[in-house]
């Protein structure tokens, strides 16, 4: 299969979902930046109804009828016919998302002489995430988009996502048997998986860190650190060291201290294995995929400062915000990738010293 046109792999499949689920993910971040996460206060309907044109006048008779889902805001406020699509389109995504995962599964199972019980198990783990998900994305809005509903649903997101990578990985282990990156050396791979999986696992924590902090007081401009440079960043208030005494101050620094942890991890474990390499004549393609982790952390600390700096501009471009979002998510896929692709070296090599 290995000489097929890159399209026509069976491989390709479980790359489609993961594009698919980006888009998920960043429908998701679009619905934080404009603060649209309770503009449907039931699930899976909104408003009671299965559409996203819902007139003030309706909200307003909603309210009315359902004084017990009054969120945060009030029964006063009206959410504009964007917040709500944005809020419905995300939900409609889920939806659509369930028949190729669905079919996925019943292509593995018909495939499993091919490509092992591994891949057919991960496109049923991939299902039972969906359904997951969805479930929590129903808590998420019955807690009104509390911090750590936010943070679960994002989390488990950025699984959901990277099970397709693993998919993905191990199709092609079976496809193109001869490639570099499926043929390391055992002993680099038995010195090396914790390390990538130190580095994939300190990206996802940030991540979620991310999402705590966007959901708290730390994330709003008029708390925690001040906005602008060099005060309110690098700097938080003017310090380094600043009075953890105002809401959402500590929520900051721990993700900011979190950054700079996660980017020691980063920097100096991808340093190691480019040695490593050299030594047991692995693939550069390998160091490239650690290379890119550090790179995009790189980037996203860079993106997350000009977030904080520009803040305070009268006209305030928030995609910033969901850029930061895609970098955290991309920086976690690329990381866990290394880990996927020792793992199955790993089996690989167990297999062959069983026979």
């Amino acid at each position: 299969m290995g000489g097929l046109a890159w399209w026509r792999r069976p491989s390709t499949v479980p790359l489609a979902l993961l594009v698919t689920a980006l888009f998920i993910i960043i429908a998701g971040g679009t619905i934080r930046i404009n603060d649209a996460g309770e503009s449907c206060p039931d699930w899976p309907q909104c408003f009671g109804t299965w559409g996203f044109d819902i007139s003030e006048e309706q909200q307003g008779a909603y309210w009315e009828e359902h004084p017990d889902e009054i969120d945060s805001r009030g029964a006063d406020h009206r959410y504009t016919t964007f917040e709500i699509f944005s809020e419905w389109f995300h939900r409609l995504l889920v939806g659509i998302i369930a028949i190729p995962v669905l079919l996925n599964a019943i292509m593995a199972r018909k495939m499993i002489d091919t490509y092992g019980k591994s891949v057919y198990i991960s496109t049923l783990f991939s299902g039972i995430l969906l359904i997951i998900q969805a479930l929590v994305g129903a808590l998420t809005v019955y807690m009104d988009n509390i911090d750590w509903s936010v943070a679960l649903h994002l989390s488990l997101a950025s699984i959901f996502t990277s099970s397709f990578l693993f998919q993905h990985f191990a199709m092609r282990r079976i496809e193109n048997p001869d490639s570099g990156l499926f043929a390391i050396h055992s002993k680099f791979v038995s010195s090396s998986v914790k390390r990538v999986d130190a580095m994939a696992g300190a990206v996802f924590t940030l991540l979620i860190l991310g999402a705590w902090v966007s959901t708290t007081a730390g994330g709003q401009y008029n708390q925690g650190c001040s906005v602008g440079f060099p005060n309110g960043w690098p700097k938080c208030n003017g310090s380094f060291l600043p009075s953890l005494d105002g809401p959402g101050i500590l929520v900051q620094m721990i993700h900011r201290f979190g950054a700079v942890l996660v980017g020691l991890i980063l920097v100096s474990g991808s340093a190691r294995l480019r040695a490593d390499a050299r030594e047991y004549e692995v693939t550069p393609s390998f160091g490239r995929i650690t290379d890119m982790a550090a790179g995009l952390w790189i980037l996203n600390v860079l993106v997350g400062g000009s977030y904080i700096v520009l803040a305070d501009m009268d006209d305030f471009p928030e995609w910033i915000s969901l850029l930061h979002l895609l970098f955290g998510v991309f920086c976690f896929l690329v990381a866990v990738s290394a880990s996927f692709i020792l793992r199955l070296n790993a089996t690989k090599n167990m297999h062959t010293e069983e026979e």
